[in-house]
């Protein structure tokens, strides 16, 4: 009985120990990860935006004088030349105020007239000492107050004819009518804009840009225009203006592209017009943003050793996010494969599962 137990502790132990030797080894955690590789993608290609095709130079025409519209000699759309008159307003008011100015000419002139002949009587009662020399003074001032007031007179007049030239308004340049503010019967004030005259020859589009693509647009390298009405073709723009501030209500920065070569019959006023920027970057990096880590304000992401299917963690510079991407602009090499999705689930040097197939990022969306 003393041998049976005796023996029971070292069987125990047999059978411990034989446990160990046969125990599972740890099974390492490999995790199943998106990824996508660093490729080339021009700048930002393919990004367009829409405008109006507008033109370079717009003239507000108004009248220098006030009155009524007695005619409206043109309409919206229509074509004119340098000089013709748009507009008319009542003469009437302008024929009194040059007759009363030729009034005043006249009156005038019979001043000069009658000072004259005063200054000759007195010059000849001076030889018979019948005048005295301070009174031939006096009618010497007389006559020069005279033909000064006369030349005023005539200025004023002068003033008047032309005031009544202005009651035809005319424009300064070839182009085409855009708007009409004023209708016949309407009274107008002077400098009040009562049409619109875009000139011919120079085009341009009109486009807002949001302040992320400010910059990029600013830098493009190229800038390529196409309208809805003819699809297929295109000519080169050229940024010709930028605003310096935004839109209060849209908060967006008024640019004006310039087109090179324009075709008026093709490119009218008003045609919806497309702008595609190419970038001036050159070859880029971009990656999705759910590839980046933001830890501790340092912009993170894991990169994948390809021998070893491991991870490592490291911190990249960027550059302004565009629609769901972000271009890499220090820290990532062209070809290097990158975590897209799952970065917040692995640690450093952590075994991953690659997809058979990794998407690349050179292709700008």
């Amino acid at each position: 009985m003393k041998v049976q137990w005796a023996v029971a502790p070292l069987a125990m132990a047999a059978l411990l120990a034989g446990c160990q030797r046969h125990e599972a080894e740890p099974v390492e955690d490999i995790r199943p990860v998106r990824t996508v590789v660093a490729g080339h993608s021009e700048g930002s290609i393919g990004v367009g935006y829409s405008g109006e095709i507008v033109a370079r130079h717009e003239s507000l025409l108004g009248f220098r004088t006030s009155g009524k519209v007695s005619a409206r000699l043109v309409d919206v759309g229509s074509v004119v030349k340098r000089g013709q008159v748009l507009m008319r307003l009542s003469p009437e008011q302008e024929a009194l105020q040059v007759a009363a100015a030729s009034a005043d000419v006249d009156a005038a002139r019979s001043r000069v007239d009658q000072a004259r002949v005063d200054l000759r009587r007195t010059e000849q009662l001076l030889t018979r000492q019948f005048a005295s020399r301070d009174e031939l003074d006096q009618h010497k001032l007389a006559l020069d107050q005279a033909e000064a007031q006369l030349r005023a007179a005539l200025a004023r007049r002068a003033a008047q004819t032309n005031q009544q030239g202005y009651t035809a308004l005319s424009t300064d340049r070839d182009g085409v009518v855009t708007a009409v503010t004023a209708e016949v019967g309407q009274v107008v004030a002077p400098g009040h804009p009562v049409v619109t005259v875009a000139a011919d020859g120079e085009r341009e589009v009109l486009i807002s840009i949001p302040e992320s693509r400010v910059d990029e647009l600013s830098k493009a390298r190229s800038l390529r225009v196409s309208v809805w009405a003819h699809p297929g073709r295109s000519w080169d723009g050229v940024l010709r203006e930028l605003a310096p501030s935004t839109d209060s209500i849209t908060r967006t920065y008024s640019a004006r592209i310039a087109i090179r070569n324009p075709d008026p019959a093709l490119l009218r006023l008003g045609m919806t017009a497309t702008v595609a920027v190419q970038g001036a970057e050159g070859v880029a990096i971009r990656l999705p943003l759910t590839a980046v880590l933001d830890r501790q304000g340092q912009r993170q992401i894991w990169v994948v050793d390809p021998k070893s299917s491991r991870v490592a963690l490291r911190t990249v510079k960027l550059g302004t996010p565009q629609d769901d991407r972000v271009q890499v602009l220090d820290g990532l090499a062209i070809g290097e494969t990158v975590v897209s999705a799952g970065v917040h689930m692995l640690q450093p040097g952590q075994r991953v599962k690659l997809p058979a197939v990794a998407a690349s990022s050179g292709a700008a969306k």
